[in-house]
């Protein structure tokens, strides 16, 4: 991207907050902003958490008043993916507005999930995750709205569908807006490089050639290609050439990949109708591959057969894709083409990490801060990142780290490219470089205890082995689990897994101690962690309980997880009104 396209840019996303901070605490206007913003939760436990959080964010006037707030939860049972979690949201919808849904623009929000790749999300969700952006603090959730500010006044009635775990900029010529007023689905688009094309969805344009000069194109799509390979890319007619002119991307090839999109009232109802026939869904459903697949006058039925890209493979799947298919061929494919627009994910601790202390170009396009909402005297906070956060004036937090919702005592240090998310840190201690650390409250045998997770930044935590016999193949800080276990004096037939044993992974093992209050929780998984990167010892008291990060989430204590960020904000606050 040449300086003059850097500029507009950071010049359009800075114009967006503030008329968004402008919104923070007003009654808003008709037309101005969203009738309905709706954030999708996997299970009733996580929607009763996204209602609390919501709920204190108006009370203290951080989203705009006088537009309803919904949480939509999926049905128990069996996963449905987002594109199960749009239909069940649209039923909702129609349940509690009924005829009056027709005259509503509402924003949807995907931010169901275990958040498995940035487990610091998991608890309180990853539309609830820190952005070092305005006062109060921004999360996620007051980012994906400011991006998307300037959307309703433009946009006939529907729903505009997008995820809790990705940031869109953008900028176009000051007499343009985006529009999203056209029947069918409008989707966005960003110019990519080929190797972004085969892990995102891909547009086949008609007859397109990329203009010199226009930062934004409205264009019809002849097809939609879902994590293709590049041969699959160039044979469909995917690829474009770059011309000079104010471009976001320098290769001279890229396509055009997928972000958000917009669904027109009566194609809305046109996937209601889908649920009724296909419903109740038992099988996972992906809100882009499985309907935008279906969409543009070149689909074809072939892609309802393909599982390459299915996590879980179901029976049923290929059934209710053609279903999908023949329910929504022929309905329009609208583009707009943002050739002046970036695409971010922060879905996985290294991507977290790095957008936030690193990325030189997000931090100069959002503003973002070293240091926000925070108390820490120490002015080297160069390199770091310090959310919400309490640190004593000689506590020192190394480059590439990011420390939210914590407390550090004094004399604490944090290695490098660490994560420390709602933790309480006592005097003198030293979390190693790479490593992530998050404290949770949780209900234990009818008590408050809490529970301190512990990985290598870079560990997987959704990797699976069939039995414990097999742990060797996992590993946890770079380390044979089987090691860690005997560096802790517990031996292979001690350590346990929670739920599913036929499934053993990082994210179902018990490892981590249930203490009695939040810094001997912290401070035992620290030196558990330091034992295993050390290649030491550390023997755990007898009678340790053990608890998984799974079983974690399945008993945490919401309310007191809340408390103890709320109890952050005000002494907060009040320090800095002292000063």
């Amino acid at each position: 991207m040449n300086q003059e396209c850097i500029v507009k840019l950071k010049i359009a996303t800075r114009e967006k907050i503030r008329r968004f901070n402008s919104l923070r605490g007003a009654e808003v206007q008709p037309d101005e902003f969203w009738d309905v913003v709706v954030v999708t939760a996997v299970d009733e436990i996580q929607k009763e958490a996204y209602e609390l959080q919501i709920s204190e964010k108006v009370d203290r006037k951080e989203l705009p008043l006088g537009i309803q707030y919904k949480v939509f939860s999926d049905p128990p049972g069996s996963k449905i993916g987002n594109g199960g979690s749009t239909l069940y949201a649209l039923q909702q919808l129609k349940d509690v507005y009924g005829k009056t849904l027709s005259r509503l623009r509402v924003i949807l929000i995907h931010a169901g999930g275990s958040s498995q790749r940035l487990p610091s999300a998991s608890a309180l969700g990853k539309i609830f995750t820190a952005v070092p952006l305005g006062d109060p603090l921004y999360q996620m959730l007051e980012l994906k709205l400011a991006m998307y500010v300037d959307f309703p006044a433009h946009m006939k009635p529907g729903v505009l569908v997008t995820c809790a775990d990705d940031i869109e900029l953008y900028s176009i010529a000051e007499d343009e807006s985006v529009k999203f007023d056209k029947p069918g689905f409008t989707a966005l688009a960003h110019p990519s490089s080929l190797s972004i094309g085969t892990t995102h969805g891909v547009f086949v344009l008609d007859a397109y050639e990329p203009s010199t000069h226009s930062q934004m194109e409205n264009i019809s799509c002849l097809r939609f290609l879902h994590k293709p390979s590049v041969d699959k890319m160039r044979d469909s007619g995917a690829v474009c050439q770059r011309r000079s002119g104010c471009f976001s991307l320098s290769d001279t090839e890229f396509v055009y990949t997928d972000s958000t999109y917009y669904v027109d009232f009566d194609t809305a109802q046109s996937l209601l109708d889908l649920l009724k026939e296909v419903g109740p869904l038992e099988c996972e459903i992906d809100a882009y591959g499985d309907f935008l697949q279906a969409l543009g006058p070149r689909a074809t039925i072939e892609y309802t057969r393909n599982t390459a890209n299915v996590t879980k493979e179901e029976r049923s799947l290929v059934e209710i894709r053609q279903k999908i298919f023949h329910l929504l061929r022929g309905t329009p494919l609208n583009v707009i083409l943002l050739n002046d627009s970036k695409f971010y994910h922060i879905g996985t601790t290294s991507e977290y990490l790095f957008h936030l202390t690193e990325d030189t170009a997000l931090r100069s396009e959002l503003g973002l801060l070293s240091s926000a909402f925070s108390v820490h005297s120490n002015e080297n906070t160069e390199g770091c990142c310090v959310m919400c956060s309490i640190l004593d004036s000689s506590c020192s937090v190394g480059a590439g780290s990011v420390v939210e919702y914590s407390r550090l005592g004094a004399g604490t240090s944090v290695g490098s490219s660490s994560i420390v998310s709602s933790c309480w840190v006592s005097p003198g201690l030293s979390v190693p470089d790479g490593v992530f650390m998050h404290s949770l409250c949780v209900r234990h045998q009818n008590r408050t205890r809490f529970v301190t997770a512990a990985f290598g930044i870079n560990d997987n935590l959704k990797r699976s082995v069939e039995a414990p016999a097999s742990m060797e193949a996992l590993e946890l800080f770079r380390v044979s689990l089987a090691d860690c276990v005997s560096r802790w004096g517990l031996g292979n037939e001690v350590l346990r897994f929670s739920g599913d044993v036929s499934s053993c992974s990082l994210w179902n093992a018990r490892l981590f101690p249930v203490c009695s209050d939040p810094q001997s929780s912290f401070s035992m998984s620290l030196k558990m962690a330091q034992a295993v990167l050390s290649g030491s010892t550390f023997t755990l008291p007898k009678d340790t309980q053990l608890m998984s990060m799974q079983e974690s989430l399945q008993c945490k204590n919401l309310e007191e997880m809340l408390k103890f960020r709320k109890g952050l904000h005000h002494d907060i606050t009040q320090r800095r009104c002292s000063n």
